[in-house]
């Protein structure tokens, strides 16, 4: 009789109990991990302006508020990580370690995440003037050449959405009579208080929307009389009812679909090196044109100084921006259209100013200047599409699309300048 041959000992998983895990947060996470910079770097800047209308405070009840920093921080490795969704962000506090070992234990919801990005208009506006002179103070920042240029960013707005005046005043009052209908609910047993105040908030938010949509219709067509429009009538214009302040506007791909037309500033060397972004401006226009004067007064109002040069395409070529760069002795490197080029016609300034730009961007040197925008501010708009992930916005309206568009920026300038940063506070 043979012996029956012991059973094999295995270690075996055991997945219906837990389990303790002994370790260091960022254990595995590198010393120069990026993760670790962006920590670092928003450490140094100063968000008092989030916590300026705080009501919880030392000493008094109510519930702490998440950090700043913490959100920011969040928000900054998220985007170079190209993720934009609040959603994701705060998932990734869960299962990924960089995010675990930068959240630091503190849950944070995408709720919390969403408010901090579109909540801040004017802080993140400081903020961005606070990191550009941080780089000019400490030399990391040349403002010889600033280059312009517009891309297009869809909205979150679906072509149907648009809608005729007629078709609008119908949805206004569809959504007024569903309002009163929710409003008419409150007795309702079956309904619980806290479906009530959903469904109350989204009627008033829909209903608002229409307003909205109507009053950008009037806008547009106030618009088109101060330019006396004879190729298009009213009846044809449309405002969209998902997203009333986008526009139907012409894509990098040719086609049309509804977006915003986001400005970037870009400072640096057509050779090489660092790309800063020192302006952000959004607009429903789908053209770019008289848009370098306002650009011109933003770069100065956040870095205290002009730049020597400006480089743009001919879309931004104006008499007007023209004139405001040579007014304030800045060279106007914007590309000759042809309507302009020969200087010739009825309605064609032919100023001492207007025929020195002709003439330099007629020489070698002119066009040279030129040519140096694409190194510049289209690497840019390639890396915030491409990298950062702003190829469609995921919010509504021009001030929340502002928002998103200056925290890319911000995102795009630690990452840019980060480690150089932190070795010159360090120093």
């Amino acid at each position: 009789m043979t012996t029956p041959k012991p059973a094999v000992r295995t270690v075996e998983p055991e997945r219906s109990q837990g389990w303790l895990f002994m370790r260091m947060p960022g254990a595995d996470l590198a010393e120069d991990h990026p993760v670790r910079v962006v920590a670092e770097t928003v450490e140094q800047l100063d968000l008092s302006a989030f916590t300026e209308a705080a009501l919880s405070v030392e000493g008094h009840a109510g519930r702490p508020l998440t950090s700043p920093k913490l959100k920011l921080a969040l928000w900054m490795y998220g985007l170079q990580q190209g993720i934009g969704e609040a959603t994701e962000i705060a998932r990734r506090c869960t299962q990924d370690e960089a995010f675990r070992w930068l959240a630091g234990g503190v849950e944070v919801s995408h709720d919390v995440l969403s408010e901090f990005l579109t909540g801040h208009r004017r802080e993140l506006e400081g903020l961005l003037t606070q990191v550009l002179g941080l780089l000019l103070h400490h030399g990391l920042l040349d403002l010889e050449r600033v280059a312009q240029d517009g891309t297009r960013v869809r909205a979150s707005a679906s072509s149907p959405s648009f809608r005729r005046r007629n078709a609008l005043k119908r949805c206004r009052e569809q959504a007024r009579l569903h309002l009163k209908a929710v409003l008419a609910q409150t007795d309702d047993p079956e309904v619980s208080q806290r479906q009530r105040a959903a469904r109350e908030s989204a009627a008033r938010r829909f209903a608002s929307r229409m307003e909205q949509a109507l009053g950008e219709l009037e806008k547009r067509e106030a618009e088109d009389a101060a330019r006396k429009a004879k190729d298009r009538s009213k009846d044809e214009l449309r405002a969209s009812t998902t997203d009333p302040e986008a526009r139907v506007m012409k894509m990098a791909d040719g086609g049309f679909r509804p977006g915003y037309n986001v400005q970037l500033a870009v400072a640096g060397s057509p050779e090489g090196g660092p790309r800063t972004i020192v302006g952000v401006e959004v607009t429903n226009r789908g053209n770019d044109a008289g848009s370098v004067g306002p650009m011109l007064a933003q770069v100065e109002r956040r870095t205290g100084q002009l730049p020597e040069k400006v480089l743009a395409d001919g879309q931004h070529a104006t008499v007007k921006d023209v004139k405001a760069c040579l007014s304030q002795d800045v060279q106007p490197c914007i590309s000759l259209p042809e309507r302009m080029a020969t200087g010739k016609g009825p309605h064609v300034d032919r100023s001492p100013e207007m025929e020195a730009w002709r003439e330099l961007m007629q020489s070698e040197a002119g066009k040279a200047e030129a040519r140096a925008r694409a190194s510049l501010v289209e690497n840019v708009n390639a890396q915030v599409k491409s990298r950062y992930g702003l190829e469609q916005f995921a919010v509504r309206g021009l001030d929340k699309v502002k928002c998103v568009a200056l925290m890319v920026a911000l995102a795009h300038n630690l990452a840019a300048h980060g480690p150089a940063l932190l070795r010159a506070l360090a120093g």
